[in-house]
């Protein structure tokens, strides 16, 4: 079945299932399947087995909600108890059974490509967020590739995770009494994580080894089960490694530049490695940002091992089974290394590839010959990968605008990166309340498959339903924050009366503003602080009051980030903020779960276009909250006035996007959410609400994102890449001769004269080429014109390039190496605005994602 594909691959290479959980202590006999449900990440999101944790211990299961550290605590006694109590065993059984019942499903992928030739996908990630029981992530780069393995396991599709096992993952923040940011790094013992080795058919530790400068490094393999699918990780703390070598994988995004290039080194390259040992064969790369690039050299490696061929034509093989997502909207965040560094550690690897070191380091420059730039590794990764695609439809332009130096000549539009627009697994981010709502509207099922009819689904909730919904979760929300921030303040060292009145703060009456997220300049966490008097009054006001609740973390190393942190700390303490603005320390899953679960609206404020997609957003549409953005990112595409509200202004500026933002909040969102009628329910509210569920909430979700990388990418790449590979590499080759052949006689091109004959519905255009022994067969000529510019703004934007196909008529005659060219153009536009151009073609190459090269026509 496809939705097994990834955990019966594992077991039947190596004895995972006979080993999986020896880290658990010994329990009896009748609740052996504890064990199997415990090292099953799918907890995280199906809450089948909570009652059955809940009659373990209570109180460990009140603190921790992980299933894993509670079998390590519980005591033998208890267990027995349980074990001779036939209702517990009895319940057991059935969430044991509807495990197995869900693993075995043909699934939505399964149902929907029953003939789909897609072995295994291959995802990489140096992040992954999981939940608190597997912190490894830092931000919402992480928490995305958590999503999209739970919605593989939900959709049966054969994915598999590829990351590194942090000791001690991302730091731990803790406000002091001045109100600084402080980083705490905890270390995660591997016994205390939901994580097994795994084993050898022989029953030793898997193992794998990168070659470093005069030294071996070791890693260990583990695996972590996400439902369906499962995630491997790789461990550098090895005995048989240097202490500095054991720490590579220690933190995550720790140390300099050179640590974090060992750490990608170890993802690429390790983590390949680590997929052949298990034997899983992949056809798919998915590199989730440039991070992963390297594995593209050591599978590149692999395939001329398989097939005998040469670096150049098994690269065109592996080219065609990449996808490289990026998630960065500025240069200067994309990663980039000293070739001296580059040499010293990948020296092993490039001796291997038996190429030079300088045509490697080409591909990771924008002039391959400059010497003095440095790699980088998304041009790198854009230039060996098939398809690219960024996260938003706005990241996307923004995306194509910087990666255009790669492609010289070339029109923005035609630069090879599309967009496919996150979203969030819904299932780990809806509260109990919206749960029993959904399920009621929608079925258990209804992020399984298809989504098209939880619109409709959800107009036949009635607003009080919505309401009483919306009530439950905002007070649910405050009794979570003030448990915790009655914990902060005792860490502190408050006295009596502050943590009397901390147990107080807020109330589940009033409007609740959330803003959490990494606090850095570009997303602008102090626009409501800049104007404090204004802010002060939407708090304090007599008839329609706000309050707002704070959270995230700034970088160790981002001094502007931690004065915002600082700045909203201490004004939660000025008697202006009163009792109805709280900075909650530590922002985590946990605390993300219960405010978007909570809130009322959810407030972004990044400079465009630096948001990649944010998220955050995102995961309100499930719970009912409503959205306060800049227009950038996700919410430009999404936003629409029925459900939530777009910041404008001048987006350059931030004094400017204040005051917006204030107006808003003052005019429209604040009193609206008080306009109630003769039954309390506020109409005008809960029809934004409803709208924002039921449109929203289903395209916004990684059902809908993984179904598109399916049918965008994965089963295109897929193919492409098995047809590369066949017969040894036989079209690879000839696709290698086919761009070497291009780049000889390129430059020789050359333009002859363009004749233009009108008629009344356009015209007809011919043009003469010399091609210098150039074989017609390997170009194609068209006629390009720029998208129209229209007085009218919805015209143009519904205005694309025009581009034609010329259809060869033969050798010009009395010259050499000549053809002509011809198209008939209906159209009113002149044919000025048409130029004629060359590219090269090949039925089985994409351009200019593979071969750039571009030449457009010119008088003499």
């Amino acid at each position: 079945m496809n939705g097994s594909n990834d955990s019966s691959t594992s077991s039947d290479n190596c004895s995972c299932a006979q080993q999986a959980s020896h880290l658990l202590p010994d329990l009896p006999v009748a609740l052996a399947g504890l064990k199997e449900l415990a090292t099953d990440l799918r907890w995280t999101w199906s809450h089948a087995a909570d009652a059955l944790w809940q009659q373990v211990d209570a109180e460990l299961w009140g603190k921790t909600e992980n299933p894993y550290v509670l079998l390590q605590n519980v005591g033998h006694n208890q267990l027995q108890a349980l074990a001779d109590n036939p209702d517990f065993c009895h319940k057991l059984q059935e969430v044991l059974i509807e495990r197995q019942d869900y693993l075995a499903r043909c699934g939505w992928y399964g149902d929907s490509y029953p003939q789909a030739s897609i072995r295994h996908i291959a995802f990489f990630s140096m992040e992954y967020g999981l939940g608190t029981a597997l912190p490894f992530y830092a931000g919402g780069l992480g928490i995305l590739s958590g999503d999209i393995l739970k919605a593989a396991s939900d959709l049966c599709i054969p994915l598999v995770g590829v990351g590194l096992l942090y000791h001690q993952g991302y730091f731990r923040q803790m406000i002091d009494a001045d109100n600084r940011q402080h980083e705490i790094y905890t270390t995660y013992q591997p016994s205390m994580l939901p994580v097994r080795p795994v084993f050898t058919e022989l029953g030793d530790w898997l193992q794998v080894k990168v070659d470093l400068p005069g030294r071996p490094l070791l890693l260990r393999v583990w695996v972590a089960q996400v439902g369906s699918v499962s995630l491997y990780l790789l461990d550098s703390n090895h005995p048989l490694n240097s202490p500095i070598d054991q720490g590579i994988t220690s933190q995550l995004y720790g140390g300099g530049q050179e640590l974090r290039f060992l750490q990608e080194l170890v993802l690429g390259v390790g983590g390949w490695r680590a997929l052949e040992a298990l034997k899983v064969e992949i056809d798919v790369c998915h590199l989730n940002e440039g991070h992963a690039a390297f594995v593209i050299l050591e599978r590149t490696h692999s395939l001329m091992k398989a097939t005998g061929l040469s670096f150049w034509p098994s690269l065109w093989i592996n080219r065609a089974g990449t996808l490289f997502t990026t998630h960065t909207s500025v240069a200067s965040a994309f990663d980039t290394y000293d070739a001296a560094l580059i040499a010293r550690y990948a020296s092993p690897l490039i001796e291997r590839l038996q190429i030079g070191e300088e045509e490697l380091l080409g591909l990771g420059r924008k002039n391959p010959q400059d010497a003095r730039e440095p790699f980088n590794l998304a041009w790198f990764s854009m230039r060996c990968s098939l398809f690219a695609n960024g996260v938003s439809r706005k990241h996307g332009e923004t995306s194509r605008d910087l990666f255009r130096e790669l492609y010289p000549h070339w029109p923005v539009r035609d630069i090879p990166i599309g967009h496919i627009t996150n979203g969030i697994h819904m299932p780990s981010w809806d509260s109990q309340w919206t749960d029993s709502l959904w399920t009621k509207a929608a079925g258990k099922e209804r992020w399984k498959g298809d989504i098209d009819e939880l619109a409709s689904a959800i107009n036949q909730i009635s607003d009080q339903e919505l309401w009483h919904c919306r009530n439950r979760q905002r007070q649910d929300l405050i009794e979570h924050v003030r448990k915790r921030h009655v914990r902060e303040l005792s860490q502190r060292g408050a006295d009596k009366l502050t943590l009397d009145r901390a147990e107080r703060v807020l109330d589940p009456n009033i409007l609740t503003l959330g803003f959490a997220r990494r606090f850095t300049e570009y997303k602008r966490p102090g626009l409501l602080l800049m104007d404090l008097s204004r802010l002060a009054a939407l708090l304090n006001h007599p008839v329609h009051p706000l309050q707002i609740l704070i959270a995230g973390k700034a970088h160790a190393r981002d001094s502007a980030g931690k004065a915002f942190v600082h700045d909203w700390a201490q004004f939660c303490q000025s008697p202006a903020a009163g009792n109805r603005v709280i900075f909650l320390e530590d922002y985590d899953i946990t605390l993300a779960h219960d405010m978007v679960q909570g809130v009322d609206v959810w407030l972004n404020t990044p400079k465009p276009p630096w948001e990649a997609c944010g998220t955050s957003g995102m995961k309100v549409l499930v719970n009912g909250g409503l959205n306060l953005s800049v227009l950038d990112g996700w919410w430009a595409q999404a936003y629409d006035n029925q459900y939530g509200w777009a910041i404008c202004g001048d987006s350059d500026s931030d004094e400017d996007t204040s005051r917006a933002l204030f107006e808003l909040l003052e005019t429209d969102v604040v009193p609206l959410f008080y306009q109630r009628n003769s039954a309390g329910v506020p109409g005008e509210w809960i029809a934004r609400i409803r709208a924002s569920m039921a449109d929203l909430t289903p395209h916004f979700s990684s059902n809908r994102m993984l179904r598109d990388y399916i049918d965008q990418y994965y089963l295109k790449a897929a193919v492409a890449y098995q047809a590369r590979l066949a017969n040894r590499g036989q079209l690879a080759t000839e696709l290698r001769e086919w761009e070497h052949t291009l780049q000889r006689y390129w430059c020789e091109l050359r333009w002859g004269a363009k004749r233009v004959v009108p008629n009344p519905a356009g015209f007809t255009l011919e043009v003469d080429i010399y091609l210098d022994g150039l074989s017609p067969d390997l170009i194609e000529v068209q006629l390009y014109a720029d998208a129209q510019i229209y007085a009218d703004v919805q015209q143009k934007d519904a205005a694309e390039p025009e581009c034609l196909i010329m259809k060869l008529l033969g050798y010009k005659r009395g010259a050499i190496d000549s053809y002509t060219y011809r198209t008939e153009v209906l159209t009113a536009r002149p044919s000025d605005d048409y130029t004629p151009r060359a590219i090269p073609f090949h039925e089985h190459a994409l351009t200019p994602q593979e071969n750039c090269l571009i030449s457009w026509w010119q008088s003499a």
